[in-house]
C-alpha cells in the first residue's frame, strides 16, 4: 500500500496543471493503446478465421478436381471411354474417400477451441494496412502480437509460451506461403501444466522438473469459448486455393507422424536422432531428466518420442494448420487407428493403380499416452508443445542457457536469415549442451520475390562456418537419405541427402584452458 506521504511527494514534483495535462496525454495513450489492441484482436480473429475456412473448403475444393476428371472423362470418344469404363466408379469412390477426410478434419475442427473471438469485425477505415489482410497478411506489427498469451484447447499439451517443417517441393512452398501470407497469429501459444515464471516465460526446464503435471483436460480456462459458435457459416472466409493445398499437405504430413505407413520416413528421420541423444545422455533419471527443444515440432512426433526416452522435451511449432492437427491428435485421440483418411487421392499422377492411389491409412498408429511409459501423469508431465515463432520466442531472455540439448529436423531452412537461427540456438544451449540437426538446405524463402522479403541461403560450408563460429564443436557429421512426406508407393519419390550432425557448445572453461 502507497503511503500518504508518497501521493504528496508525486504532487510536489507535478504542479496541478502538469498532472492534469499528463493526466489526459495517460488518457490519449490508453485509448490508443486499447483501440490498437482490439484492431490486432481483430486481425488475429480474421487470420484465424481464414485459416479455419481452409479446412472447411477442403471438401468443396477436393469436389471441384473430381467434377474436372469427369468433365475430361465426358470429352473423351465413345471407343476410349469404353477402355475406361470403370473411371465412373472411381469418381464414386473419390467422393467417399473425400467424405471420409472431411469427416476426419470437422472432428478436428469441432475439437478446436480458439484462443480468441472469432466474430470480431474490422473496420477498414481505422487501419490502412487492413488491405494486407485479404490476402492473408497480418499488418507490420504483427510479431508485437506476441505477448498475448492464451491457451489453445482444453487439452493439456499446449502451451502460452510467449509460428515449420519442411519438405519436399510442395511442401516447402506451402509451408513458406503460410508463413508469408498468413503470418498465422504470431504466439498464441499453448503448453500443458504451465507456470508462469517472474519475467513471463514459461518455466524453464529447470523449474518443470518441480511441477506436478496436469491432467488433459484441466486447461481450459483461457480459452474463449467452448461452443463451435465459431463454425457458422457466416463467419467463414472464401479463401484461394493455395490455402486449401496446405490442409492437402497437413493430410500428408499426419502420414509422415501418425501412421504406420509413415513409419520407414520416421526411420530414416526420428531414429538416427533419438539413437543419438540416447547414447549423449546415458545417466537419465526421472528426478533430473536432460532437457531438450525441438524447434519445426510439425505434428509433435519426434518431441514425444524425445519425451518417452526420459527427457523433457518441448516442441515448438509456428503453423496454426500443423497446431490445430496435432493438438488434435495428441489431445483428443481416445485409441489407436482411432480415424482413417485417405492421403494419395488429391494426384492422379505416378500411381501404380487406383487401388494404390485410393487407399486408406489409419491414424494414429500408436494411441499418444501409451508413448510415455515412465511416467504415470499420462503424457503432460515432461512433454510439451508451444506455438510461437522460434526467433520471437526463444530470443527471451529468460530462455537463455537453459537447454541441455535441441534438435532440429527438417528446420534450420525455414528461415529468412540461418545466421539468426544458429545464433540463437547457440544462446539458448547450456554450456557443453548439443544441438542435433538433420535436413536440406531447401530454403522455403529462396522464391519469394517481394522487396521486402529476405532469404539468406547459405551453403553447407557456411552454415558449418557459422556455427563454428557461435562456439560450436562438431562431433558427428554424416549423410542420411530420406524423403520427406512421400508416397511410397508412388512412381516418383523425391530424395534428400540430408546434413546429419552433433555439435557440442564449447564451455567458457574450455575456450579459458585452451587459450
Amino acid at each position: 500500500m502507497s503511503s500518504p506521504h508518497a501521493r504528496a511527494d508525486t504532487a510536489e514534483r507535478y504542479p496541478a496543471g502538469d498532472r492534469a495535462m499528463s493526466g489526459g496525454m495517460e488518457e490519449d495513450d490508453g485509448a490508443e493503446r486499447l483501440r490498437q489492441r482490439k484492431l490486432e484482436e481483430a486481425l488475429e480473429a480474421k487470420s484465424l478465421r481464414r485459416i479455419i475456412s481452409a479446412f472447411l473448403n477442403y471438401p468443396e475444393a477436393a469436389e471441384e478436381d473430381v467434377k474436372r476428371y469427369e468433365r475430361s472423362f465426358r470429352k473423351l470418344p465413345p471407343a476410349h471411354k469404353a477402355l475406361l469404363s470403370h473411371y465412373p466408379q472411381k469418381f464414386r469412390r473419390l467422393r467417399q474417400c473425400i467424405s471420409a477426410n472431411s469427416y476426419f478434419i470437422f472432428s478436428m475442427l469441432q475439437a478446436f477451441e480458439p484462443p480468441i473471438d472469432l466474430s470480431q469485425e474490422i473496420d477498414c477505415c481505422e487501419h490502412s494496412d487492413h488491405e494486407n489482410m485479404q490476402n492473408g497478411d497480418l499488418f507490420s506489427s504483427e510479431r508485437k502480437i506476441c505477448s498475448n498469451q492464451t491457451a489453445l484447447n482444453s487439452g493439456g499439451l499446449w502451451s502460452s509460451t510467449c509460428e515449420a517443417a519442411s519438405g519436399d517441393g510442395d511442401n516447402a512452398k506451402c509451408k513458406a506461403e503460410e508463413q508469408t501470407n498468413n503470418k498465422e497469429l504470431a504466439s498464441r501459444g499453448h503448453h500443458d501444466s504451465t507456470a508462469r515464471n517472474p519475467c513471463g516465460c514459461s518455466e524453464s526446464p529447470e523449474q518443470r522438473r518441480d511441477s506436478d503435471g496436469n491432467n488433459l483436460a484441466d486447461s481450459n480456462k483461457d480459452v474463449y469459448s467452448s461452443s463451435c459458435d465459431w463454425l457458422d457459416p457466416s463467419l467463414q472466409l472464401h479463401v484461394p486455393l493455395v490455402d486449401v493445398d496446405k490442409v492437402r499437405c497437413i493430410i500428408r504430413n499426419i502420414v509422415r507422424d501418425w501412421a504406420a505407413e509413415g513409419q520407414k520416413e520416421r526411420d530414416q528421420c526420428f531414429k538416427p536422432i533419438l539413437e543419438e541423444l540416447d547414447a549423449l545422455f546415458p545417466n537419465r533419471s526421472s528426478e533430473s531428466p536432460p532437457s531438450c527443444l525441438v524447434p519445426g515440432a510439425g505434428l509433435g512426433r519426434l518431441a514425444l518420442e524425445i519425451s518417452s526416452l526420459g527427457f523433457i522435451s518441448q516442441g515448438n511449432e509456428f503453423s496454426y494448420y500443423m497446431m490445430i492437427c496435432s493438438s488434435f491428435i495428441l489431445n483428443h485421440a481416445q485409441t489407436a487407428d482411432e480415424w482413417t483418411i485417405y492421403p494419395w487421392i488429391h494426384s492422379n499422377c505416378n500411381s501404380l493403380s487406383d487401388s494404390d492411389q485410393l487407399r486408406s491409412v489409419s491414424i494414429p498408429d500408436v494411441h499418444p499416452a501409451r508413448v510415455l511409459p515412465w511416467t504415470s501423469a499420462g503424457i503432460t508431465e515432461g512433454f510439451s508443445m508451444c506455438g510461437g515463432d522460434f526467433v520471437e520466442v526463444y530470443s527471451d531472455p529468460c530462455q537463455v542457457g537453459i537447454w541441455d540439448s535441441i534438435v532440429t529436423c527438417f528446420f534450420i531452412d525455414t528461415a529468412h536469415n540461418i545466421v539468426e537461427y544458429i545464433e540463437i540456438i547457440s544462446k539458448i544451449l547450456k554450456e557443453g549442451g548439443v544441438w542435433i540437426n538433420l535436413g536440406p538446405l531447401l530454403y522455403h524463402f529462396a522464391d519469394m520475390c517481394g522487396e521486402d522479403e529476405m532469404s539468406i541461403e547459405l551453403s553447407l560450408e557456411d552454415v558449418k562456418r557459422v556455427a563454428l563460429h557461435y562456439g560450436f564443436i562438431f562431433e558427428n557429421e554424416k549423410t542420411i537419405e530420406t524423403t520427406y512426406t512421400t508416397n511410397p508407393r508412388a512412381m516418383m519419390q523425391n530424395r534428400y541427402y540430408a546434413a546429419f550432425w552433433t555439435m557440442r557448445k564449447k564451455s567458457t572453461a574450455a575456450d579459458v584452458v585452451s587459450s
